[in-house]
């Protein structure tokens, strides 16, 4: 991620406190909250290079069809109108067949250099294989300073609709009060709200969210403490949960984190346009933040729109 390279592997760890420990470790952390954390001996700056044979995948499907997805989004909007919950980020996943082995590192090198993305990063371990595209910032993490960069609101150009300010909005309160819990009293800011961003194929509103983080915290407690990211999950954040997991099955790496931590300077990032491996199939999750105001076709074709692309790229 970033350029930076891990190397010699030395152990892998399921305990979220194992970052607490000195080294440079690589983070994935599922939706549901467990962890895959490895740590590596060396660590540098180069260019990423494949490695292997690109695997052959069958077409793409979907956990949920067009109809079923627009029925979700309106039994979250009927939710809504009853006052249980303000916002929910709506998801389905895809799946495709691997039908010759391989690996994901040339579909990497690709997101490399046709969907370039601020955290794209690639993790390859004896259980657990991801390629991201992720554009979107969990915390990062310098000395006690951290920032998080929720996005909200994603269109075809770079005009947006009223809708995707609120919801951006909604999100960011729901950050500060997330890094309210971990953050020093009044160090909690946001110097950067609703700005547009150019992305392969697509445009996004994006906020910073800043804060100086607790010295009697533990790092681990701290991570554990704003889990799951808030803008793949909804506001509140607790009514948004019940009604994800009444709804979905489980995401895994899709809408958990993923990046790495050495010493005090972390990259974790929110783990959309993400691909990973599950056993014989490879993985691509899907979504759109839904509100009072969502037409569910519109949603249906975010969550299009949020995949083509990528989707292209295994092709």
């Amino acid at each position: 991620m970033g350029g930076i390279q891990g190397e010699n592997l030395q152990e892998i760890r399921s305990d979220l406190e194992a970052i607490n420990e000195p080294g440079f470790w690589s983070i994935a952390g599922t939706f549901e909250g467990s962890w895959t954390l490895a740590r590596f001996k060396d660590v540098s700056r180069k260019e990423f290079v494949s490695e292997g044979k690109d695997l052959k995948v069958s077409p793409w499907r979907s956990s949920k069809s067009r109809d079923e997805y627009k029925s979700y989004v309106e039994e979250i909007r009927s939710l809504i109108a009853d006052g249980e919950v303000y916002q929910v980020n709506a998801c389905r996943i895809l799946s495709s067949k691997i039908l010759e082995e391989g690996n994901l590192s040339g579909l990497f090198s690709r997101i490399l250099s046709q969907n370039p993305a601020l955290f794209a990063g690639y993790l390859s371990l004896p259980d657990l294989e991801i390629a991201s595209a992720s554009p979107e910032r969990f915390i990062s993490k310098d000395g006690n300073r951290i920032i998080s960069s929720p996005i909200k609101g994603t269109s075809a150009t770079n005009e947006f609709l009223a809708k995707d300010r609120a919801e951006n909005l909604m999100i960011v309160d729901l950050i500060r009060n997330d890094l309210g819990r971990i953050c020093e009293t009044g160090s909690i800011g946001t110097p950067r709200l609703l700005a547009t961003e150019e992305h392969p194929g697509l445009f996004h509103l994006v906020s910073d969210v800043s804060g100086s983080l607790k010295k009697e915290i533990a790092l681990s407690e701290a991570i554990a403490e704003v889990m799951p990211p808030g803008s793949i999950s909804g506001a509140p954040k607790s009514s948004a949960l019940r009604i994800i997991r009444s709804n979905e099955g489980e995401r895994g790496p899709y809408c958990g984190v993923f990046g790495w931590l050495d010493g005090n300077r972390m990259e974790l990032s929110v783990g959309i346009r993400l691909f990973w491996r599950s056993k014989d199939e490879i993985k691509f999750g899907t979504g759109a933040g839904i509100t009072w105001d969502s037409d569910p076709e519109s949603e249906w074709e975010e969550t299009e729109l949020k995949a083509r692309r990528l989707i292209s790229l295994t092709q």
